[in-house]
């Protein structure tokens, strides 16, 4: 009988269950602030929560080595608050008008006030981080903080950029993704059992890369119903990914022709779009992304190999597989 992705990733909250259930009030404590309108939003943003993946890897990889810290709750809640504000900046560059089936923070209360927010959950977390007095951990999300701001000026200037390669997109995941699930397997671990840093480092950064390609190919085959965004929304928006990057390789002149009217029109028709997802999955862009994403995903289970056995440890490998299996 097949596991569903939703059991698969319960059971691998299972280790840390009890302090991911204490996540929403650290959370909530550290964005608090006593004006009207942050309140407001922070509200809204709470009320659909995400999976919590990336607290989840940062505190299975604090367990790592049987040394927990209570100081690993508020780096999870701090990593959990920088990645809603790139949710939040992303959103408000690309002008997305939903994400998790609600509308975006600038979708309700624009512009200003979304780049405002993301700001702020930044800020926030920078302070927070100095209670705990350790500037290592700061250096950690301030490295993974600058990467992925780098990342979106990469994405900004690869739109309509066909003549982007498979290189210039693994710089771009790697800025935008893996920097932070590597940061938070690092930290995890730095107030845990610093033995196994670099090996969780390098586990955080291989699982972040194939979390994005997976990602990056259900934008070709999931459904809308299950991923919260129509089939094509990456061409829609004129973002080039790898399975475009590599089937663009063996298209004929008829398709790449398709693509170059796609990309030159500001609001491609449905029936364009699904005309190039088409053609990539003929033409072997999917599984050759899906080989990638596997390549990532065994780099992730030899890293974390070397880490001794442990409830944690099982955790993370059955992550491995959680991601390159997700439906959504």
């Amino acid at each position: 009988m097949l596991r569903t992705v939703v059991t698969d990733l319960d059971r691998i909250q299972g280790p840390v269950r009890a302090r991911l259930d204490q996540l929403d009030d650290t959370l909530r404590r550290l964005v608090v602030e006593e004006f009207d309108l942050i309140d407001e939003v922070n509200d809204y943003l709470f009320l659909k929560r995400g999976k919590l993946f990336r607290p989840t890897l940062l505190l299975l990889s604090n367990d790592v080595g049987g040394k927990p810290d209570p100081d690993a709750l508020v780096l999870a809640a701090v990593v959990e608050a920088v990645h809603l504000a790139t949710l939040v900046h992303d959103d408000a560059v690309d002008h997305s008008a939903l994400r998790r089936g609600m509308p975006t923070v600038n979708s309700v209360w624009g512009h200003q006030v979304a780049i405002i927010m993301g700001d702020y959950l930044y800020s926030r977390s920078v302070k927070e981080m100095t209670l705990l007095g350790r500037v290592d951990l700061i250096q950690v999300l301030a490295d993974a903080a600058n990467a992925m701001t780098v990342g979106e000026m990469r994405q900004l200037v690869m739109y309509d950029g066909l003549n982007y390669g498979e290189d210039d997109y693994y710089r771009l995941i790697s800025a935008k993704t893996a920097s932070l699930m590597s940061a938070a397997c690092e930290l995890g671990s730095m107030v845990g059992d610093p033995t196994y840093r670099d090996h969780l480092k390098a586990y955080g950064y291989a699982l972040g890369m194939a979390f994005q390609i997976v990602d990056d190919i259900l934008d070709y085959t999931g459904k809308e119903e299950v991923t919260g965004k129509p089939c094509g929304h990456d061409l829609m928006e004129h973002k080039v990914t790898l399975p475009l990057i590599s089937g663009l390789r063996n298209f004929d002149q008829e398709e790449r022709l398709a693509v170059n009217a796609l990309f030159a029109d500001p609001e491609p028709d449905e029936n364009l779009i699904l005309r190039v997802v088409e053609a990539t999955r003929v033409r072997g862009g999917i599984d050759y992304a899906r080989a990638k994403a596997r390549e990532f995903a065994d780099q992730a289970r030899s890293a974390i190999a070397k880490v001794p056995a442990s409830p944690a440890a099982s955790a993370l490998t059955e992550a491995v597989s959680y991601v390159v299996e997700r439906q959504q």
